[in-house]
């Protein structure tokens, strides 16, 4: 196996331009970092064109990966020694895998939804971390899709580790306003969306039919235009001083109250 050991190489450098979304964006490639991240990846069939490998000592996770990646034909491992591997790293960190990826190409049109989906929709989310973090919410209460327009996108390293992978295994599409609108009425998925001004609470709307859950950035919520497409708006009930919940909250409370009805 090939070994890297400088952060200076040329290849290394090269590389780590990835960690900056231009460069994701121009070459179509990514990173994944993480034994847990890169076998979702894996699993959900994300080409992966490099495999890098810490040099030295693995966590037993680790290693079952690398004996995975190590079987699979036209992929070449490489290690890494602890410079060049924090510099493609974006943990303070650094996991002992971390892969090269083409960029998966999904459009709303490639989803494949069951005739009552449950969809979440994350709109202008600018920090990886909430959008990692309602990816999460959505896998884990069975959601169907999830959709992030605008805001942060969605393989940047931050959004990949706060999913836990998930990005990958949920199927989830980056899409525009105008695009997502139209897809969703051409589905006939009526849209519920969150805004602290709704009259209806949550939990008191019918989310058991189709539907799509709609939430925005806290300081700003969703725009007149999602919420005049909206079939209804419904509020979270804020009973203290704070006047915001995080959107990673505010998504995992209608996801899970959309499970609870339709577990009857």
């Amino acid at each position: 196996m090939e070994l890297i050991t400088s952060a200076a190489n040329p290849r290394v450098k090269a590389l780590a331009r990835l960690l900056e979304r231009k460069e994701r964006e121009r070459t179509g490639q990514f990173l994944i970092e993480g034994a847990r991240e890169v076998e979702r990846a894996l699993r959900a069939g994300v080409e992966l064109e490099l495999a890098f490998v810490r040099d030295g000592a693995l966590t037993p996770e680790e290693e079952a990966l690398c004996r995975t990646l190590a079987r699979l034909e036209r992929l070449r491992l490489v290690a890494l020694a602890e410079a060049p591997l924090k510099k493609l790293s974006g943990r303070e960190n650094p996991a002992g895998v971390i892969a090269l990826a083409r960029l998966p190409r999904r459009s709303l049109d490639s989803l494949t939804l069951p005739p009552d989906p449950l969809v979440l929709v994350g709109v202008g989310l600018e920090k990886p971390g909430n959008l990692g973090a309602i990816l999460r919410c959505a896998d884990a209460a069975g959601a169907h899709a999830a959709v992030a327009v605008g805001g942060v996108d969605l393989y940047s390293p931050q959004v990949v580790r706060n999913s836990t992978g998930v990005v990958f295994s949920l199927p989830t599409v980056a899409a525009s306003e105008g695009e997502v609108l139209a897809w969703l009425a051409g589905r006939g998925i009526p849209l519920v969306a969150a805004t602290p001004h709704a009259e209806q609470l949550y939990w008191d709307a019918d989310l058991r039919g189709p539907v799509a859950l709609a939430v925005g950035p806290e300081h700003e919520g969703l725009s007149a235009a999602w919420l005049e497409a909206a079939r209804r708006t419904v509020r979270i009930p804020m009973q203290g001083q704070a006047d915001s919940l995080n959107v990673s909250v505010s998504a995992a409370l209608l996801l899970y109250e959309a499970l609870r009805q339709r577990r009857g």
